[in-house]
């Protein structure tokens, strides 16, 4: 070189400067910001020097040269890549840094990786809130707890400082966050292994396996690289409560393959089904009606179950517990353990069910009560409850009977009588029914009494009776007949045959009055009677007995013979003897009363209204009189 040539280098021109200086300025857009190669200069103690050919240099903590696997090992001469932060700082350096370098490489590799579906390889390094941390060769990643096993991992340890595979669920560069899975390398891989063996298998095969787990529900056997579940319910034939009861962790058991789902690839298992199965010929071994023993096994809310045998069992109903003990928990009648003898009530082969009873193997109580208390007897216990149709009562045997509100009392209605009874009383009944097959005994009260309709059929019609009054209203009174408890309403047309006598308020309470029977009914249980009707049927026979064409005798003459000789039979029995003409008047009017009783049988002189027979009755008398007194 001339040394013009080397002047003109040494002192460039204004517009070479700057072109210089262009070039300059152009290269650090470039590289700031970047991840660019440099070369190791010199060390220093813990420090790298690194000339990244920028005419400055750098320094780099040795540090960041090294691993979780391995420690820095450099030397002066090596190339190495660090990331450009800024070209110079106020000491004049570039400011380097080999992590961020390292960070760039991952994050640019792992976006790739993401972005395929691929697999990226990591170590957990450490333990944070809510999981772990993961060096994915210089990019940190976080590991959710969730996602560290497809069961949770109760000790970490072994996982921890050790290579190991993990799938990238989410990243984020802007915020430097990326989120990755090792459950779900291991599901893919657990499925990939499942589908292998799953191929080698079959419904109703045999195998052996391992107990893995225990639940309430059933129990995990290991199959050799997949699980299957052996349900509580296919562990045996007879009832298992707890899956402990037959099998522990760590056994080794031989299960039957009940099914397989190619879209889960779940497996069930069950054991019972190695075992012949105890329902074959069911209805055979138990048919309906006979009674066994059994072993009260559990016992619920609606019933007991029994077993019969192992494997077979049976439900005693609640309501087929007890004849009397009603809307009882089971638990008070029976006890688990506890053996009792039951009857079979149906047999369902099909739905595995027997339906049992336990009352059945107990005397009806119905049936009893009726044995000893046969229809008509009477009984007495206590009242139990009163309801708004009657009351209950308590009998022997821990039944109740019920009188029914029409049965309390032969006069007064239901709703009055039973408000003298109170729960507790002691009182008396007729039994009236008993319904063994509907549970339901009928009781009487009234009847213990007798019916007072059964007097009814004692008197006949055109009967004179005696009557007390007992009410007086406004048209008519209320009769009792003397010696009866039967009562009836004479009607203020029947009080009299005089209209001007036909007033109630001429009667008191109390006063006895004569009157003749109307009309009887003993189906409805009513008696009708009248003084009316008696005095029209005195009247007539008076007129027929005393009077005659002939005689002369007026109306007036006739009755007060007719009455003076009634109140002769009425006097004294030895007075009449003495008077030998009263004697044979009296005994004429005795024997009138007689032919007027018997007439009044015989004819339909006495009809069932009186308002209907009195007008003939009297017409008839008055015109007898009349024909006597023009005679």
């Amino acid at each position: 070189m001339s040394q013009s040539e080397m002047s003109k280098e040494l002192n460039p021109t204004q517009d070479e400067f700057a072109a210089l200086l262009a070039e300059s300025l152009a290269k650090e857009d470039v590289y700031e910001g970047s991840v660019v190669t440099g070369k190791i200069v010199g060390i220093e103690k813990d420090l790298a020097i690194i000339d990244v050919g920028l005419k400055m240099e750098g320094r780099v903590p040795i540090r960041e040269f090294s691993t979780p696997e391995s420690e820095a090992d450099l030397s002066v001469g090596d190339e190495v890549e660090v990331y450009l932060e800024r070209i110079e700082n106020a000491r004049g350096e570039a400011v380097l840094s080999r992590e961020k370098a390292r960070r760039e490489e991952s994050w640019n590799r792992l976006e790739k990786q993401h972005e395929a579906g691929e697999k990226v390889t990591g170590v957990i390094f450490n333990r944070v809130k809510g999981g772990f941390t993961v060096d994915l060769d210089g990019a940190v990643a976080f590991l959710p707890g969730s996602q560290v096993d497809i069961r949770p991992v109760r000790d970490i340890g072994p996982l921890m400082h050790q290579p190991q595979p993990f799938q990238i669920l989410k990243m984020d560069r802007r915020r430097g966050n990326i989120v990755v899975s090792r459950r779900s390398v291991l599901e893919e891989t657990r499925a990939e292994q499942r589908a292998d063996i799953v191929a080698r298998l079959g419904e109703g095969q045999v195998i052996e396996g391992m107990v893995k787990n225990i639940t309430d529900y059933g129990a995990f056997i290991d199959l050799g690289g997949i699980d299957g579940l052996l349900h509580v319910t296919d562990m045996a034939w007879r009832r298992v409560n707890h899956p402990s009861e037959i099998l522990n962790v760590g056994d080794t058991v031989k299960v039957q393959i009940i099914r397989i789902n190619p879209d889960t690839q779940r497996i069930s298992l069950g054991m019972k089904q190695l075992q012949s199965d105890p329902w074959e010929g069911i209805e055979a071994k138990y048919p309906v009606g006979g009674r066994f023993s059994g072993t009260v096994t559990n016992i619920a809310d609606y019933g007991a179950f029994v077993e019969l045998e192992p494997g077979v069992e049976g439900l005693i109903h609640v309501s087929e517990m007890s004849w009397t003990k009603k809307n009882v928990h089971p638990g008070k009648i029976v006890s688990t353990s506890q053996e009792v003898e039951v009857q079979i009530l149906e047999v369902d082969p099909n739905k595995r069910r027997i339906s049992l009873g336990l009352k059945q193997t107990q005397d009806n109580p119905w049936e009893a009560f009726l044995a000893e208390h046969p229809r008509g007897s009477i009984v007495e216990g206590p009242i139990r409850n009163i309801t708004e149709f009657g009351l209950f009562i308590g009998l022997d045997g821990g039944v109740d009977g019920m009188v029914h509100l029409s049965d309390l009392d032969w006069n007064r209605p239901g709703d009055e009588a039973i408000k003298d009874y109170k729960k507790g009383d002691a009182v008396q009944a007729t039994v009236l029914d008993v319904d063994s097959q509907k549970e339901r005994i009928s009781l009487g009260i009234k009847q213990v009494s007798g019916d007072p309709a059964e007097t009814i059929g004692g008197f006949r019609k055109g009967e004179t009776v005696t009557c007390e009054v007992v009410a007086v209203q406004d048209n008519g009174i209320e009769v009792k007949i003397a010696d009866t408890d039967i009562t009836t309403f004479v009607k203020r047309s029947d009080l009299s045959r005089d209209r001007s006598e036909q007033r109630p308020d001429r009667f008191n309470v109390g006063d006895k009055v004569d009157a003749a029977v109307l009309s009887l009914d003993k189906a409805a249980r009513r008696i009708n009677v009248s003084v009316k009707a008696l005095e029209i049927a005195e009247e007539k026979q008076a007129v027929k007995q005393y009077g005659s064409s002939d005689s002369g005798a007026s109306l007036g003459d006739i009755l007060g013979a007719a009455m003076k000789q009634r109140d002769v039979t009425d006097g004294d029995e030895d007075a009449v003897e003495a008077d030998a003409g009263a004697s044979g008047d009296a005994e004429r009017a005795v024997e009138a009363a007689g032919s007027a009783e018997a007439q009044a049988d015989e004819t339909d002189s006495t009809v069932s209204e009186p308002n209907a027979e009195a007008a003939p009755a009297t017409d008839a008398a008055e015109a007898e009189a009349e024909e006597k007194s023009d005679s």
